[in-house]
């Protein structure tokens, strides 16, 4: 049998034997293979469609893929929650291709049109290739994104019957441009929502505003397109495509496609003679361990991806599997990452498509929906934050019903620990709701003026983007922003464009770009938000296997100058953060303590960083830095505890600093088992006497302007989440604390002071007093 077609038992069996390592297996779950269920084409699919359909070599569609067919052809919202590899694309393709085929019929050839959203340009530029198998070339299908030419934007707009972009194309140039777009705006049938699960937290509360602006200008043009969505497997579907779109959906959920058997492992990394801050033991990094398990599956010939959780990450996986090959297969291994220049990406692409990559680390810009078909295994370096990511992660294995095998490889951290050392949280659970906030008044105001801006906005407009629209409108019009006339319209009043003043993906800025110092090569880019983080002063930087160290970060002109270096480390930020609360909206009584949801403003700066060895995260240097402070206006959960709960938790006020530290910690790194957030999303601060509460209290809280939904979550679920987080600290085998339980990567103390003891009491003293209908699982 040749090595790429071993059954995944057999390349589990390689890892595990490999080095001594039985010991890093803790679970193994068999998933077993399904046969699939065919269905007639519905007599709306065009006979040129199915012929194409069968050349690619489909006789008959699954019976979820003709489900969602007949209610696309009724014109109903529908959304496709199947599993991986299902065939959603198909689902909602062909009743696509099959009324623009149609509409090639009328005069101007563009009688039907369709829009195509997808979360990134990798994914949409995908998607077209499978629209151009499936239809005739008079059905013009087009990419319409940042990397398409100006000369062929003005062919798209006035001829391309099936546009595919983004979610930024839209919001930024298709809709404050409609009058450009009339002809295709006015013959808009549908809408396709690709990979809408994505569509989470802030980003997926501007993207819904977005289609709220979408389908109120399609309604001046008299069209008024059906909603087609597609998401991995999620809890409620028809929720979340309800709160994307604004449109009652049907959803589609019962999977008909076959699947191969599936080996998922569970993996723990060993621990290190070294030690990390305050001498906690410290495990190898996910990432080292990930480099080593893809070094031997490229070895054996198995096709494998590996996903990271960082740009940084997928840097250091590629470069250390490279070192470990022969030259000849080093050269069949790359990293795939945000950032590179579209050349570099759609190389990547091509390669992995065609098989000459034989091994790929990846961020989660590869999870969506491209095709990569072939993969017999996938590492995941570390949980991807959600139930939702890490099944589709693990299914870009296996997409021709053949074995595959997954690997969750556990971080260093409370989440990942506690996964893997409890699998039924993984496979006996079903996945998380998407949490996003379209009604977030941050996100809603900035939509209303750039709606405003596009047409002006009437009474009837105002019902479309939910309840708190009506009274944003007088408070913008305070602001200069809005005008009422006396037609009792709502009119934009500035120069400058509305839309340029909305950040749909919540970076808090123009792009930092990262400049060559000694060339002025452009190398890439990094979010706003994340450059105090990522791109300060002597932070290493690593772009296409080659090391940079940040000689300056210049944020008066987004620009982080780099220098080639080659140094023996990476480093990691510290900040410190201060929290008020400005109001607070629930409070529940537990016991004498209590648990409450509100307003908070924090106050974050980054203040230095650390060098940390490759490999082993050993801590070799701590350096400071002079970087301004920066404000935010969110949402948290925060919780108290009374003098008495502390005497009876045994917890003296000396301790109490230690103990709150290390809880707060933990349940950053827990929250998102229950909320679909990653823990860079929230922050935490807690404070042994807070001067807004007058006691101890932890805080929790959303890391975006307004919230995302994520503090809400752990309000309403705070009885399960936080005993998990005191489940996950007391059955650390470390004795004093450690990054597998209530260290913190991002720790602006120096995870100092912590008492892991300390932590298990004060929550057990909490948790005492949770409300009876919320303390089933305490």
């Amino acid at each position: 049998m040749p090595p790429s077609h071993r059954p995944p038992e057999a390349q589990l069996d390689l890892l595990v034997a490999s080095r001594g390592r039985s010991d890093r297996l803790t679970h193994t779950e068999h998933l077993p293979a399904r046969q699939g269920r065919h269905a007639p084409w519905p007599e709306s699919i065009r006979p040129e469609i199915r012929a194409a359909a069968l050349d690619l070599g489909i006789r008959r569609p699954w019976t979820h893929q003709v489900e969602a067919m007949n209610l696309a052809k009724a014109g109903q919202t529908v959304v496709i929650a199947t599993g991986t590899a299902s065939g959603k694309s198909l689902g909602y393709l062909a009743p696509v291709l099959s009324e623009l085929l149609t509409g090639t019929e009328a005069p101007n050839g563009r009688g039907s049109t369709a829009l195509y959203l997808a979360p990134t340009k990798a994914l949409a530029a995908d998607q077209r290739r499978r629209a151009t198998e499936l239809a005739p070339e008079r059905v013009r299908a087009a990419l319409y994104d940042g990397d398409t030419p100006p000369q062929e934007r003005e062919w798209v707009r006035q001829y391309a019957s099936y546009v595919l972009t983004n979610p930024d194309m839209l919001h930024r140039s298709i809709l404050p441009a409609h009058p450009r777009w009339s002809s295709f705006l006015k013959t808009l049938r549908y809408v396709v929502v690709d990979e809408c699960h994505s569509y989470r937290g802030v980003f997926g509360s501007h993207v819904a505003q977005v289609l709220r602006r979408l389908r109120r200008v399609c309604r001046r043009y008299g069209a008024d397109p059906a909603f087609l969505l597609a998401s991995a497997t999620t809890a409620d579907p028809a929720a979340t495509a309800e709160r994307l779109t604004g449109l009652p959906a049907h959803a589609v959920t019962e999977d008909a496609s076959p699947r191969g058997q599936m080996v998922f492992a569970l993996w723990e990394p060993p621990l290190t003679e070294h030690v990390g801050e305050q001498g906690a033991p410290v495990r190898r990094t996910a990432t080292a361990e990930a480099a080593y398990l893809l070094t031997d599956l490229v070895t054996a010939g198995t096709r494998t991806v590996a996903f990271v959780r960082s740009r940084r990450a997928a840097e250091l996986v590629a470069l250390q599997a490279q070192d470990n090959l022969e030259p000849q297969l080093a050269n069949r291994v790359a990293a795939y990452r945000g950032g590179y220049l579209p050349e570099e990406r759609r190389a990547l692409e091509r390669d992995l498509y065609s098989g000459r990559l034989l091994g790929l680390a990846s961020t989660s810009a590869l999870e969506l929906g491209i095709d990569v078909s072939g993969l017999d295994a996938v590492l995941l370096a570390g949980y991807p934050g959600t139930r939702a990511s890490l099944w589709q992660q693990a299914g870009r294995a296996g997409r021709e019903a053949q074995g595959a095998l997954a690997v969750l490889i556990a971080r260093d951290d409370p989440l990942d620990t506690y996964l893997v050392h409890h699998p039924e949280a993984l496979f006996a659970r079903p996945v998380e709701a998407t949490v996003l906030d379209p009604d977030n008044p941050h996100v809603l105001a900035p939509h209303l003026c750039a709606a405003a801006a596009e047409l002006p906005l009437t009474d009837a407009d105002v019902e479309l983007f939910g309840p708190n629209a009506a009274a944003l409108l007088p408070v913008l019009e305070r602001r200069g922003l809005l005008r009422r006339r006396a037609d009792g319209a709502w009119y934009w009043t500035r120069r400058e464009r509305a839309a340029d003043a909305v950040d749909l993906r919540g970076t808090g800025g123009a792009p930092v770009q990262i400049v060559e110092e000694s060339t002025g090569r452009l190398l890439g880019t990094v979010d706003a938000d994340a450059a105090h983080t990522t791109v300060h002063t002597g932070a290493v930087h690593l772009h296409q296997g080659r090391s940079y160290l940040v000689r300056e970060l210049d944020l008066e002109h987004s620009v982080a100058l780099v220098s080639a270096a080659n140094p023996s480390y990476t480093t990691a930020a510290r900040d410190i953060t201060s929290i008020s609360v400005m109001s607070t909206e629930q409070t529940v009584a537990w016991g004498e303590g209590t648990l409450n949801f509100g307003s908070v403003e924090v106050v974050n700066q980054v203040v230095g960083y650390l060098r940390k060895r490759i490999a082993t995260g050993e801590v070799l240097g701590e350096t400071k830095l002079d970087l301004p402070p920066r404000t935010l206006r969110t949402r948290a959960v925060w919780w108290t505890v009374t003098e008495d709960q502390l005497l009876d938790a045994v917890i003296p006020f000396d301790q109490l600093p230690g103990a709150a530290h290390a809880a707060e910690h933990a349940s950053i790194g827990l929250l998102p088992l229950f909320a679909t957030c990653d823990r860079w999303d929230i922050g935490g601060v807690s404070v042994p006497l807070h001067p807004d509460t007058l006691l101890p209290t932890v805080f929790v809280y959303d890391g975006h302007p307004g919230g995302a939904g994520f503090a809400e979550h752990g309000f309403r679920h705070a009885a399960r989440w936080l005993t998990a987080t005191r489940d996950a600290i007391r059955a650390c085998e470390c004795a004093r604390g450690c990054p597998s339980c209530v260290q913190s990567p991002k720790c602006g103390n120096g995870n100092d002071p912590l008492d892991k003891a300390g932590a298990v009491r004060l929550l057990s003293a909490l948790l005492a007093g949770a409300p009876a209908d919320d303390a089933e699982s305490t």
